[in-house]
């Protein structure tokens, strides 16, 4: 993406947040220039599933089993690196901002979605996932959700669970480290399904049971479980996440 394709896209995203577009907290600017007419063009289908009523909006209160304990770590995992910038990241050590989300992503295509994801909701492509290309997936906290690309096109969309209060969710760039499909927090003596860790002292994506807007975890993202599964086939060890704080500042 050229440098003025970037800002064009950046511009319109602030212009349809500061006019109270649905969609203005997520990051999808093709979606996003397009939300007051006809959605964009270029977007691949997509398959709408798990849909769930919207919760009364209430303080967030923590979710029963949120948290992998830390494991005894013998050696650091190997990570590869993903990118060219020298230290296997995409944003080169800069914050995550739109800007700079949007030049790692190289987006290219997103997923047609018509609505705003309200909690438990998800979406994932009917379409052949690109084989070429890094696996990149972004968490929005302010908009409470999480999308996935490959090679710059969106393949899956779905709200999510952040830690609120004294467990906030951290932000930044983290590789996946580890994967298990069907984890058991030894904290909480609780299942974490599809587990994809991102630290090694606890914060990982995961399959939570329900998705409620008065629901939080520990620090964790949780996420559908059907989604988690569908997200756990398709990205590997090393690939990025990056969890920004959804704000529009440069």
């Amino acid at each position: 993406m050229s440098r003025t394709s970037a800002a064009r896209l950046t511009a319109g995203f602030i212009r349809v947040l500061l006019a109270g577009g649905s969609l203005g907290l997520l990051l999808h600017t093709a979606t996003l220039v397009s939300a007051q007419g006809s959605p964009a063009a270029t977007a691949p289908a997509a398959t709408a599933l798990a849909m769930r009523p919207a919760a009364p909006a209430a303080a967030p209160a923590l979710a029963p089993a949120p948290v992998v304990a830390a494991p005894a770590v013998a050696a650091a995992a190997v990570v590869p690196a993903v990118s060219a910038t020298g230290d296997g990241s995409l944003l080169g050590g800069r914050a995550p901002t739109a800007a700079a989300i949007l030049e790692a992503v190289q987006l290219r295509r997103e997923l047609d979605v018509p609505h705003w994801l309200r909690p438990g909701e998800y979406v994932w492509t009917d379409q052949p996932i690109p084989q070429e290309g890094p696996t990149v997936i972004v968490a929005n906290i302010r908009g409470r959700v999480i999308s996935v690309y490959r090679g710059g096109v969106e393949i899956g969309r779905s709200s999510l669970l952040y830690g609120a209060n004294e467990k906030p969710t951290p932000l930044g760039e983290f590789p996946i480290l580890e994967k298990d499909a069907d984890h058991v927090s030894n904290l909480y003596d609780a299942p974490m399904p599809h587990m994809m860790r991102l630290t090694w002292d606890g914060v990982a994506l995961h399959g939570s049971p329900e998705l409620r807007d008065d629901l939080a975890t520990r620090g964790c993202i949780g996420l559908p479980r059907e989604f988690a599964a569908l997200l756990f086939g398709v990205a590997r060890v090393g690939d990025r996440v990056i969890v920004w704080d959804g704000e529009t500042r440069a």
